[in-house]
This record gives C-alpha cells, structure tokens and sequence, in this order.
C-alpha cells in the first residue's frame, strides 16, 4: 500500500475562502493552485464535480468526492496498477493559518510496482511541491519563484519529451 502526503501551513487572512478556491477552480485556465507552466496542464470533460473525468498527463482519474472549497478526491483510472485515490484538502489550520493537503493512496499492481517508485512518484512529488509553492505565493500575494528540479526528475523530463 502506498500512502504519499504532502502538505503546507500558509498564512493567509483569517477567512480561507480563498485558500478554497485553489480547489474550486481546478482545471480551469486561470487556476492559481496547478503549475501548468511546468507541467500537463490537468483538463476535466465538464466542470469540476462527482463523476467528471479527467487528468494530467498519462495520469487519469474521476472525480469521486467533492466539497467546494475544502476538498476533492479522485479516483485513478490510469495508469494500470493504480489502483486508489488521490486527493486535496483545504482547512482552516488556526486563524490566519490554511493547511493545503494532498494525499495519495493506492495499491500497485504489475508493472506499476516498478513505474510507481522509479518514474511516477519523483514526477508526482515535484509536481505536487510546485502546485504547494503556487498555493502559498498566491495566497501571500507574492510571484511563485520554481524550485530547482532534481537531477532524476530533469532526466525523466527529458526522456518524457524524446518520446513524445
């Protein structure tokens, strides 16, 4: 069983309807939270609810679970072998205080027991760290300045693009 989370304490004003919208918006060109200038941009069939499908990437996944303005979860549908959810979560952490959470969990099966640990998962982590770092820069109302990719992340970048 894999269980990956990521999370972020940003102080933002003490109401967090805006930290919400990061989720709502989701999909959407003008979405604060997704790091599209770095990575497929995610795209919906319809607008962001139960049952839309969608994805980024060779990533796809249905919307199973959605709270506006505080959480959305969805249910992989590819690649094979994964089999789970991911999800975002938005709370109220303390006043002034918004946690932004993503977590995924799945069980692997065949070859994603390999692609998972050795491709997925550093794609999935420097993504996720991006759209955590556009998630805190909007909220502070501050330019989102990219960290530096890991050497095995720019490689399978690169092989990504060679065939394609």
């Amino acid at each position: 069983m894999v269980r990956n989370v990521h999370e972020r304490l940003i102080q933002t004003s003490p109401d967090a309807s805006q930290a919400g919208a990061l989720i709502d918006n989701l999909g959407e060109r003008d979405n604060a939270l997704w790091p599209r200038d770095r990575w497929p941009s995610v795209r919906f069939d319809r607008a962001l609810g139960v049952g839309a499908r969608g994805g980024h990437g060779p990533i796809r996944y249905s919307v199973e679970d959605y709270a506006p303005g505080r959480n959305v979860r969805f249910r992989f549908t590819a690649p094979r072998g994964f089999d789970g959810t991911h999800g975002l979560d938005v709370e109220q952490a303390s006043p002034g205080i918004v946690r932004v959470r993503h977590t995924l969990e799945m069980r692997l099966k065949g070859a994603a027991r390999l692609s998972w640990p050795f491709l997925f998962r550093p794609l999935h982590d420097a993504l996720i760290e991006d759209a955590l770092d556009r998630a805190e820069a909007n909220l502070k109302g501050v330019p989102a300045v990219p960290r530096r990719l890991s050497a095995w992340v720019r490689c399978l970048r690169r092989a990504a693009r060679l065939l394609t």
